[in-house]
């Protein structure tokens, strides 16, 4: 598409242009300059003609009028009038698409759509709405918003309806920061930031937010709503592209990708641009806290299912629409709290149950930007800022009455990375599991490795924890006393505590359990805290951790897994759980059960085997504790792990289901928990033993070498991994309670390259099998 007038050679420019033959025009155009640009310059009669066989419905013609009236000097609004005539033969068929939910478009559904793009109607479209900043003398052409509006709504219809638009318009980095610039007038704001949406998503590259003009102020312009509208942009600008491939998730993939760029990738750039904003943090917390008014008639309540029905009634549409209008016109209101969203006479002749799922469409973006903050690499600043603003009280007061105000049943929940096509995208459930699961990963990312952890509790609670701390005679960890209590939740019950309670009542196939357990765990994670375990035990989490494990039957794997991880994090170290375990899982039958879960997924359950592990050799060392010493010689669990053969048997399976090629954040678990055994034995002085027996299995199955060749490349690998990664040994350290130096240690002895060293994998490996210098690429 030509961007200036000279570009665009006007068929009425020369009378005999319009009476040569089409043929000889094209022909000559390359010669002469003045070819045609786009389909709608054909002569007006060649059209007319052809409309009447190929049905084009007069698309061609209007947009030949189209483009003769809309040069540098034409008055513009005269134009209006025929956009709007090309917008009513292109709406229906968008509004059909949408509401048959097709998932590709089609020239044979959308045939207006295509004729308008194929006779050039979507770069004459851009040129329009881009011909003020493209005007370089005199006064500068003036759009109405009206004019605006429709010629947005025209391209957006052509991006959902025509193959191949989205993508066009979105190489055109010009025309992407004009939308940019647009936002800043409110009357357009709703049609340009949809449009700009549907663009971005499709981008091979994130667009960087530094070269969006006056980022700042413009975002610092937007009323309420209209930022949380921008937080659905943010989250396609702040987030890391999916590859959507296997291989590229792999650790080996990731390493290779980390060395070939050093720098900061640009959703990376894009957080930090957005946290230097001022006050944008805080107006993202007051937006994700504020309440929906409560109204004095609650016969006027309507449960989401009863006016799911009737979301297609056009009254009701054009009431939504009607209702983000007023409230975008509300510029000059910038308050947070309930009255500004109130304010509009509309809102209040709305069921209650719609103004709960307007706020919750709301809250679902609010909260995916700050998710993404919270694990980016300013999460430092970023958790100062949210407990500032006390993002977590907030969410407190508003868990009973909107976050979990009722169970949501009949659903089929997916992990993160998972497309979920169980429910249209804008239905009063998606939005409801949508908002739970975008509150849980909230909770998991602040509570996860940092001392803000403490703020999900009340004044209350905290005392609880300190007062634990003091009978069992333990120095109160530095994060608890440190906490601010002017910061934390109000009232007796903290979020954690709230959390909890939901989770007992969940259904127990309910895929929310998953998400349930990763917050609470991540509460957990680091260095285990007694207090913290106690907490969580006298709520009868471990009981009911081990009935869903055990008793009830559910068949999830994740589930399962993140009830494996908790059960772990909440057992380590502490003989009031291993009691607890002990009196719960109280028959053979029921252990036996327990087992065959654990053994299902080794991948799954392997974290929890690591915990067992290494309480047991806690344990070991303490049995002139008399409460010590009872449970451990009780104890079925502890038993069971202190015979060799059974640690051996998980060492065995936990070396050969992994190798270099494969490992992923998922399963890397599996090759450090196999080094945990081996570093424990290696205190005991036992390595050797377990080396040998690592080869004779080998032998056994008639396939020397494979596992300790496979160990030995794990282990080179785990150096390259390891060894430059901070925060990844950091974590390591903590949860195990086994210093890093000594990974490293081990790691090395492991590797060590002496033929004769009896504690180095070599020496196990005959000469003839031996494969252990390959690259790993090779391997």
């Amino acid at each position: 598409m030509a961007t200036r007038s000279s570009g665009f050679p006007r068929t009425q420019a020369s009378r005999g242009n319009s009476c040569k033959n089409i043929f000889i025009t094209i022909r000559q155009g390359p010669i002469t300059g003045a070819g045609l640009t786009r389909g709608s310059q054909f002569p007006v009669a060649l059209l007319e003609e052809r409309d009447k066989r190929a049905q084009w419905q007069g698309i061609p013609v209007l947009l030949r009028r189209l483009h003769e009236n809309s040069h540098p000097n034409s008055e513009l609004s005269k134009i209006h009038s025929i956009v709007m005539e090309l917008s009513s033969l292109l709406s229906m068929e968008a509004m059909s698409f949408v509401t048959e939910e097709r998932k590709t478009p089609q020239e044979s559904i959308s045939p207006n759509t295509h004729t308008f793009h194929l006779f050039g109607g979507v770069d004459l479209f851009v040129e329009i709405l881009m011909r003020p900043t493209l005007t370089v003398q005199g006064e500068l052409p003036i759009l109405s918003d009206d004019l605006i509006k429709d010629c947005l709504n025209v391209l957006y219809n052509c991006c959902i309806c025509t193959e191949g638009v989205t993508k066009s318009l979105a190489a055109r980095e010009d025309f992407v920061m004009f939308l940019f610039s647009l936002m800043s007038n409110k009357k357009v704001f709703l049609q340009t930031a949809t449009l700009i949406e549907d663009i971005l998503s499709v981008r091979k590259e994130i667009i960087q937010l530094e070269e969006v003009p006056n980022l700042a102020s413009l975002v610092q312009s937007f009323n309420q709503q209209q930022l949380t509208n921008f937080c659905r942009i943010l989250s396609v600008t702040i987030s890391e592209p999916d590859v959507g491939v296997d291989d590229k998730h792999t650790l080996l993939a990731r390493s290779t990708q980390q060395k070939t760029s050093t720098c900061p990738s640009r959703a990376e750039s894009n957080q930090v641009s957005l946290v230097n904003i001022p006050g944008f943090i805080e107006r993202l917390c007051k937006l994700a806290t504020r309440k929906v008014t409560e109204t004095a008639d609650a016969s006027a309540r309507l449960e989401l299912e009863d006016w799911h029905s009737w979301l297609d009634n056009a009254l009701v549409m054009d009431a939504l629409m009607q209702l983000a209008i007023e409230e975008a016109e509300q510029s000059s209101t910038e308050s947070s709290d309930e009255s500004s969203l109130s304010s509009s006479p509309l809102r209040h002749r709305l069921p209650q149950s719609m103004k709960i799922v307007h706020e919750i469409m709301y809250k679902v973006e609010v909260l995916y930007v700050l998710c993404v903050l919270l694990m980016g690499r300013q999460r430092n600043q970023v958790h100062r800022m949210l407990a500032e603003f006390k993002l977590i009280p907030g969410l407190n007061n508003l868990f009973d009455k909107l976050i979990w105000r009722r169970q949501t049943s009949g659903h089929v929940l997916h992990r993160q990375n998972q497309n979920c096509d169980c429910s249209p995208l804008f239905s009063p459930l998606h939005q409801e599991i949508s908002f739970k699961i975008q509150f849980l990963r909230l909770l998991q990312s602040f509570s996860d490795h940092h001392e803000n952890k403490y703020l999900l509790l009340s004044g209350q609670e905290l005392n609880e924890l300190s007062d634990i701390y003091l009978n069992a005679n333990i120095i109160e960890m530095e994060a608890l006393n440190n906490t601010d209590r002017n910061l934390v939740c109000d009232g007796k019950k903290g979020l954690l505590t709230r959390l909890i309670s939901v989770m007992k009542k969940e259904p127990i196939d309910s895929s929310f359990r998953f998400w349930q357990a990763r917050a609470v765990e991540s509460f957990l994670r680091g260095t285990p805290s007694y207090a913290d375990q106690v907490f969580l035990l006298r709520r009868g989490l471990l009981e009911h951790i081990l009935y869903c494990i055990v008793d009830s039957g559910c068949k999830s794997h994740d589930v399962l897994q993140s009830y494996f991880d908790l059960l772990g994090e909440i057992m380590k170290f502490n003989i009031d759980a291993f009691k607890r375990f002990n009196k719960y899982v109280n028959s053979e039958e029921k252990f036996q059960m327990f087992l065959t879960q654990i053994n299902s997924s080794l991948v799954d359950s392997n974290m929890l085997v690591r915990c067992i592990v290494l309480s047991l050799d806690h344990f070991e060392s303490q049995t002139e504790d008399m409460k010590v010493a009872e449970v451990f010689s009780e104890c079925r669990l502890l038993s069971y792990m202190a015979q060799v053969e059974n640690r051996l048997s998980f060492l065995f399976r936990l070396t050969s289901i992994i190798n270099v090629q494969t490992l992923t954040q998922e399963n890397v678990s599996c090759l450090n928990t196999s080094l945990v055994i081996l570093m424990l034995e290696r205190r005991r002085a036992k390595l050797p033993f377990y080396l040998s027996a690592l080869q004779e299995k080998e032998y056994a199955e008639k396939y020397p070498g494979y596992l300790l060749n496979n160990f030995h490349n794990l282990l080179r690998f785990w150096q390259h991994h390891y060894l430059n990664k901070d925060k990844d040994s950091t974590c390591l350290e903590n949860s195990s309670c086994i210093p890093f130096t000594y990974w490293k240690e081990t790691v090395s002895v492991l590797l060590g390259s002496g033929r004769s060293s009896c504690c180095a994998i070599a020496s196990y490996i005959d000469e003839a099998y031996r494969d252990l210098d390959r690259d790993f690429l090779e391997l």
